[in-house]
């Protein structure tokens, strides 16, 4: 299958083309002719996968054939990056269309909040937005979605994780009943699945296999005390070629002072988390798309929240909290069928959490040795605790998401 074979509006494939989009991935063979045929969709699929374009696609089909009078689409986001990297994928493949779009998220200034407004007021067809700033323009009773016919709910296990699902509800009340909806989430626990039922009318369903990394990643782990972590991390970033390195840590604390350490030691790098301001985030992603910046630190948001192609390292410094974050990170690199390298830190206090991790992807991931300057690190024994000891029968009930 190619693109051709569904039969879009022409100023809308010459965007395709454009775009450099050759053949559909699986998330988009499967999705787009359920959207084109006015179905309601829940759909599984990992970042990487191209689900961005299997909902853009057929909702700019659809608007390209009816009227621009009012907003036709709303694209909910849980985070400003996403919601940014959606509206340039928008003005990307409407560009010979004619469709406009605005992406209305946080973090700004006065300025940028009238600006917003301002645009909604003028009218757009497309508003991607995240959920805490559309229900502060929705507030002031000027910001009117009663046009909307096609709601998308982009990384919604995301967006309920931060705590959205009420506001979720609240904006849904100002969109007609009668629309199209389209549910995308990388996992399927039992609050999406409320949600869905909720909000979803008849939808089809569509499961890709999301609990393996791609076959170009190269993973390793480390098994090392904290105290080590430093001259480890270090020593790999100044002897290693890397060109762009993804470094996450569970906590933003955990960021900040990797990022004071890491530049007292001479490494070029940036902490990317929430306490910055917006214009500060938008000036580090630029440097690192630009490759003038090497290493970023970010927290999980980050794993979803950016889009960088030619990543070659991602390091774990410490265990994500939960084994699909795992794969959200390190599916940071080895994209569009290229290869890259993950690195994962495992102290004693994490290997249970590893464990699962392994558990997730079905097999063991490989041992690397610490320098020999670092000494030995900590014996890997995650069935032990420090009193007693456990049997691990179900290894994922513990974890809040689970696998379909």
């Amino acid at each position: 299958m190619t693109f051709n074979d569904f039969n879009f509006d022409p100023q809308l494939f010459e965007g395709v083309q454009s775009m450099g989009y050759l053949k559909p991935t699986p998330i988009q063979e499967q999705a787009i002719p359920l959207i084109l045929d006015n179905k309601d969709l829940i759909a599984c699929a990992q970042t990487g996968t191209g689900k961005t374009a299997s909902y853009l696609l057929p909702v700019l089909q659809h608007i390209s054939t009816t009227d621009k009078k009012h907003t036709k689409a709303l694209i909910l986001a849980p985070t400003r990056e996403l919601a940014q990297q959606i509206d340039q994928q928008v003005e990307g493949l409407a560009y010979f269309a004619g469709i406009s779009s605005i992406a209305v998220y946080g973090g700004g200034d006065g300025m940028v909040y009238e600006q917003q407004r301002r645009a909604m007021m003028d009218g757009v067809d497309i508003i991607i937005a995240t959920p805490g700033r559309l229900i502060a323009q929705l507030s002031s009773g000027v910001i009117k979605l009663s046009h909307v016919e096609y709601l998308v709910l982009d990384e919604a296990d995301r967006m309920l994780d931060m705590g959205f699902y009420e506001d979720i509800l609240r904006i849904i009340s100002y969109i007609p009943a009668k629309r199209q909806t389209m549910l995308f989430s990388a996992t399927m626990p039992p609050k999406i699945r409320t949600l869905a039922n909720t909000i979803l009318k008849n939808p089809e369903q569509i499961s890709l296999a999301i609990s393996q990394p791609a076959v170009g990643i190269l993973q390793q782990v480390y098994m090392t005390f904290d105290n080590q972590k430093i001259r480890l991390i270090s020593g790999i970033l100044k002897n290693g070629n890397y060109g762009s390195v993804l470094i996450f840590a569970s906590r933003k604390e955990t960021v900040k002072d990797l990022n004071r350490t890491l530049k007292r030691e001479g490494i070029k790098a940036e902490a990317f988390h929430s306490d910055l301001e917006q214009e500060q985030r938008e000036t580090i992603l630029r440097a690192f798309k630009a490759r003038t910046l090497p290493v970023i630190i970010g927290t999980d948001v980050l794993s979803r929240g950016i889009d960088v192609e030619g990543i070659s390292l991602v390091i774990n410094f410490d265990v994500p909290p939960d084994p699909e974050d795992y794969i959200h990170r390190i599916g940071r690199t080895a994209r569009a069928e290229t290869t890259g390298t993950a690195i994962t830190f495992v102290n004693e206090k994490d290997q249970r959490k590893f464990s699962y991790i392994e558990n997730l992807i079905g097999r063991e991931i490989e041992r690397v040795p610490l320098p020999e300057e670092l000494g030995e690190g900590p014996a890997y024994q995650p069935e032990v605790k420090r009193k007693g000891t456990f049997k691990r029968k179900k290894p994922l009930t513990n974890n809040k998401k689970k696998v379909i």
